[in-house]
């Protein structure tokens, strides 16, 4: 799996300027232990190379990137040290061409339709946009989609918790970048566990998990419609949706055959099932990649974890 892919599945891009090397692993540690395993450092500091390398060698599992990357000198600095990416804050033709001569990827900064056409003549179809916020935002981005179907956007610059999920929720828009979780001063403060914490709450409120509905297996047809009427009895809820697998009783689904697990299963719903998958993997589980449906552009909306808990099967379910 391509580079970019992986940074569309992790979803989330922590932006980080580190002024001391000594605090990169332990910072990227923390962002790994709260479900984000990914990390831009920018050449905004001279520790940044230093900062690079120190991670790729204790931490090579992490999505590591240089972003601020404003020279063919500090690209071949950041590769060597180990980035597995390059970002750049304008659009460069030396520092792209140089890029996809060497086969590395690289997210530079477009602005305007200008800049998207330069990007698209020297190759890419993702590139970053930034300043995000200053910009115009989504809306901009929605607006220039409309003539460049085939380009995605890493936003960057002034997304937070509050506007991550509507900007994700465009499906022109590969990850977003964002530094409210590794904030300046709890990195000086070497305070990791709130960078954790922070990490995992930006994970959380990006998949936006809930639960959709629970499924209860019956052995027949006869049992279910006997069970369903008890359902509704006791929710005061009318029986509905009712296919010849099953049928709907307020949360609850009511299956007419064995399905999967030993109590019956629960539907996860999630904003982005592919990328929810991915973070779950992160996390140990697997998943029955036979069992996975498509939307009719092409996203995943549904399939079933390999793993059971309490007797229950978990399937993701896009909202």
């Amino acid at each position: 799996m391509d580079m970019l892919k992986q940074l569309s599945l992790a979803g989330l891009v922590p932006v980080i300027k580190i002024k001391n090397a000594e605090d990169a692993v332990p910072l990227c540690t923390a962002l790994k232990n709260g479900g984000l395993p990914v990390a831009e450092i920018t050449f905004r500091t001279d520790a940044a190379e230093e900062s690079i390398r120190r991670v790729h060698e204790a931490l090579p599992d992490i999505l590591l990137g240089a972003g601020t990357v404003l020279t063919v000198d500090q690209v071949e600095r950041a590769w060597n040290a180990g980035a597995g990416y390059i970002v750049a804050p304008g659009l460069n033709p030396a520092i792209v061409s140089y890029c996809v001569e060497k086969g590395y990827p690289v997210l530079p900064g477009c602005a305007n339709p200008s800049d998207i056409e330069a990007a698209l003549s020297l190759g890419l179809k993702t590139v970053k946009f930034f300043p995000a916020e200053a910009l115009g935002g989504l809306k901009l981005i929605k607006a220039m989609s409309a003539p460049y179907g085939d380009v995605r956007f890493v936003p960057t610059g002034g997304i937070n918790e509050k506007n991550l999920c509507e900007y994700l929720a465009f499906p022109k828009i590969a990850a977003c970048g964002g530094s409210w979780m590794v904030p300046e001063d709890l990195i000086n403060a070497k305070a990791w566990d709130k960078i954790e914490a922070l990490a995992r709450d930006a994970v959380q409120k990006m998949l936006g998990f809930s639960i959709i509905h629970v499924g209860m297996d019956c052995d027949d047809p006869e049992t279910a419609a006997k069970e369903a009427k008890k359902m509704s009895a006791l929710l005061g809820l009318p029986i509905e949706r009712e296919s010849e697998k099953g049928m709907f009783c307020g949360p609850f689904e009511i299956e007419k055959r064995k399905v999967r697990g030993v109590h019956g299963h629960i539907a996860l719903g999630t904003l982005n099932v592919e990328r929810a998958k991915w973070h779950l993997e992160q996390r140990g589980f697997t998943f029955d990649e036979a069992s996975a449906t498509y939307a009719p552009d092409g996203r995943m909306k549904f399939i079933y974890m390999n793993d059971e808990i309490c007797g229950f099967a978990f399937h993701l379910l896009l909202k």
